[in-house]
């Protein structure tokens, strides 16, 4: 069962990871899209969020500081869950359905990490600093 955890925790870390590099790698596209969403400094926000998730993906996938990871991440969906996808202020049925989409997946993603905390440290394989 501990090697199923792993691979479960590589694929949930990734995740995050791979968003990280698009808000590292894609600031200009990133940062577009934050300002469509009337973020402030949104150039500055997506390097931030894209520090947060980088930070709390390779926690995961490493299992090393594995709470302060969690607490990245939380940072991370919970102001962009509510900010970026406010599905219930459109009108146009198609992007209105897609922002939904994208809330619950967050609110989803949120659970999980929460869950997360009641995992015994350290976790299994995890590597040791």
């Amino acid at each position: 069962m501990e090697a199923v955890f792993l691979f479960g925790r590589i694929l949930f870390g990734m995740f995050f990871v791979m968003s990280a590099f698009n808000h590292i790698f894609g600031l200009k596209k990133m940062s577009g899209y934050a300002s469509s969403k009337g973020i402030p400094s949104p150039k500055l926000a997506t390097f931030v969020t894209g520090l947060l998730l980088l930070g709390g993906g390779l926690g995961v996938v490493l299992g090393v500081y594995t709470q302060i990871a969690l607490v990245l991440l939380i940072v991370f969906l919970v102001p962009v869950t509510f900010l970026m996808h406010q599905f219930w202020t459109l009108k146009d049925p198609m992007a209105k359905a897609t922002e939904q989409v994208q809330f619950m997946k967050n609110l989803a993603l949120l659970g999980a990490v929460l869950m997360m905390f009641l995992i015994e440290t350290p976790w299994p394989f995890a590597l040791s600093i």
